[in-house]
């Protein structure tokens, strides 16, 4: 008997380790059950991807055999770290689709539907080097978030806010809410989920260091705000500590979220005749960039795998955001 075709070309070994992390003892036994499953799936997301990450976090999310005692875990909080423009919202989607056929009640929100209302977002974030009235750490509403999770968690119904880019002439504003009566997993994702703050100390060592090998430099400007940024993002804290689980999403080169952004809303030109410029979208992808510098705040959080239990796998992105390589997070460094 031959093997399967398998229309990926990430190392087997790492995803191995990845999926007994998951709770999958037999991953061939696994493997044949999925494809049974989905019968003719068709993308996107691009096949390495669904086996790389969605079918993974999706059996992680289930009880394992012997786990003891029967019936349903409690709601689970599961992270989705990744780059502008990496595709996790089509991930999202997909995930949401596939979920029922295990009996998984799964919804995916954007931390982004908790930004802070238009005026109060433009208090914080007033003067920042980027010009853009959403984005880096401080946007969100984290008090607010933290409460609809505490009322999910003790057993009421999820109620979320919900955000309207399009509102405001692009500025984006609140926009009502949205309720899920039954929910298992609740998948968070973002460009900062996860991400911790370094400190004050910690901070003004990286800040001495050249930037030569930073992937995106940073002015004189954006260098003064970094202290700042580092000091909202301590709010987060009590929100990440709520994780049970902790997916990262990694470009190969970091170079790769303002591309893929810039084919984005190229798309919706196309096909809505309504987008982002070009300098708007330069200016949103550099604040992801730049607040919190990869090399300081997103390639830490696979290192910090081992320490931490909310750090679960990395997914390493080529350029066609194809999976490459697929993992438990501390295998990566």
């Amino acid at each position: 008997m031959s093997a399967p075709h398998r229309p990926w070309c990430f190392p087997p070994e790492p995803h191995r380790r990845l999926l007994a992390r998951c709770g999958v003892s037999d991953p061939f036994a696994w493997e044949e059950e999925w494809r049974q499953r989905l019968g003719a799936w068709q993308g996107p997301p691009h096949p390495s991807l669904l086996w790389g990450l969605i079918l993974p976090l999706l059996s992680s999310c289930l009880p394992w055999p012997d786990g003891g005692g029967a019936g349903r875990r409690p709601p689970r909080l599961i992270g989705l770290n990744g780059p502008v423009g990496a595709g996790k919202t089509t991930l999202g989607r997909e995930l949401e689709r596939l979920a029922p056929s295990l009996g998984l009640r799964l919804v995916v929100v954007s931390i982004d539907d908790a930004y802070l209302p238009f005026e109060q977002r433009l208090q914080r974030l007033a003067g920042n080097p980027f010009g853009v009235s959403r984005v880096p750490p401080g946007s969100h509403d984290v008090p607010l978030l933290l409460e609809c999770l505490r009322r999910w968690r003790s057993g009421e119904p999820l109620r979320l806010p919900r955000f309207d880019k399009r509102l405001l002439a692009g500025q984006g504003d609140r926009a009502g809410w949205r309720r899920f009566e039954a929910v298992d997993v609740l998948v968070l994702e973002g460009w900062l989920v996860g991400c911790r703050a370094l400190g004050e100390a910690a901070l003004r060592t990286a800040m001495a260091r050249p930037q030569m090998k930073w992937s995106h430099p940073l002015s004189a400007e954006e260098l003064a705000w970094l202290p700042r940024w580092d000091r909202n993002l301590q709010h987060y804290q009590p929100l990440w500590t709520q994780l049970d689980g902790l997916w990262l999403l990694r470009p190969v080169r970091w170079s790769l979220p303002l591309r893929w952004r810039l084919q984005a809303e190229a798309r919706q030109r196309r096909s809505s005749g309504q987008a982002l410029r070009a300098s708007e979208v330069a200016a949103m992808v550099r604040a992801t960039l730049t607040s919190l510098p990869p090399e300081l705040y997103q390639d830490g959080l696979a290192g910090q795998a081992e320490e931490s239990p909310a750090a679960t796998a990395l997914i390493r992105l080529d350029g066609q955001r194809r999976c490459i390589w697929s993992g438990p997070a501390h295998d990566s460094t």
